[in-house]
């Protein structure tokens, strides 16, 4: 297997999932649209500064331009705006759990759309993975979860589904972190004009809300992403997005540990079966690697 990306996939989860409990914090203190803007403006604007500073172009192709803006719009506008508001009313760990859902969204799209294939292990571990998640979703729902807050996360991961594909083309030329700065001010636009038409500026301040916008600006704001973008160039849209069955587990576990919220037995089930899901593809992976001669780790 691939030990290297295996290691940036579960960093990647790790971070991505540790942005739910944040934002949680944060859109209980700051209107949601307005905070998140902000967050993207400032992140951009590090991580075009820190690419030119490495000698990166800004000068992309077309088609790398076309993808970075639609990952700019699907994701950091609609994915994580949608999300930002759900999280107003719905729980981090089932935000986080509503997203992880996404990589069998994407194989159905890789399929239908580029002729990328898995083989059998590989399908198996993906629905034993979507199994995982609806095990610990169901849970969740059964203990009121508000069906507006989910169904704004439903479309959310629709976005996000976008979003990983649209990264095929924004994830080559050597420009990484310019790439990420740029699709960070995208987003950034995209919710500057909801917010300064939907929301007031209504702050309640405390060190709690300073420490989560700081740590969402910087570590699932530049880092994770610009993770991703190297994952996904490594090993494929399909596979890199296997690693979200990991965000469960880690968005869970950091939500129970620092907002307090609830896990029950079912969800240590789940996640089980999420990571039995994630070896089964992972394995996949390496056989075909390795019977053409490919080095696998």
């Amino acid at each position: 297997m691939d030990r290297r990306a295996m290691l940036m996939g579960v960093g990647f989860a790790l971070m991505w999932a540790s942005a739910f409990t944040s934002a949680r914090i944060i859109v209980q203190a700051a209107p949601p649209l307005s905070a998140l803007s902000l967050r993207f403006f400032v992140s951009g604007l590090f991580a075009v500064l820190l690419a030119r500073a490495l000698g990166q172009s800004w000068r992309l192709t077309r088609t790398q331009w076309i993808a970075t803006i639609v990952f700019g719009v699907c994701q950091n506008g609609l994915y994580l705006g949608l999300n930002f508001v759900a999280m107003q009313s719905v729980e981090a760990s089932l935000a986080t759990i509503i997203a992880s859902a996404m990589p069998l969204c994407v194989a159905l799209a890789s399929f239908t759309l580029f002729g990328e294939r898995l083989p059998a292990l590989g399908v198996g571990g993906l629905v034993a993975g979507v199994a995982g998640v609806a095990l610990i979703m169901g849970s969740r729902l059964s203990g009121g979860a508000d069906p507006v807050g989910v169904a704004l996360c439903l479309l959310g991961l629709l976005s996000l589904t976008v979003a990983t594909l649209a990264v095929r083309g924004a994830s080559s030329g050597g420009n990484f972190l310019m790439i990420v700065g740029l699709q960070m001010l995208i987003g950034a636009a995209a919710l500057a004009g909801p917010a300064l038409a939907f929301e007031e500026i209504a702050i309640d301040w405390s060190w709690q809300l300073v420490a989560a916008f700081v740590y969402t600006v910087v570590v699932p704001g530049v880092l994770a992403t610009l993770v991703w973008f190297q994952l996904v160039n490594r090993i494929g849209a399909t596979r890199a997005a296997v690693y979200h069955f990991l965000t469960p587990f880690f968005g869970v576990a950091i939500a129970a540990m620092i907002l307090g919220e609830k896990v029950g037995p079912l969800d240590g089930i789940g996640v089980a079966i999420i990571a039995a899901g994630i070896l089964a593809v992972q394995l996949a992976k390496a056989r075909p690697a390795r019977r053409a001669g490919l080095p696998s780790a």
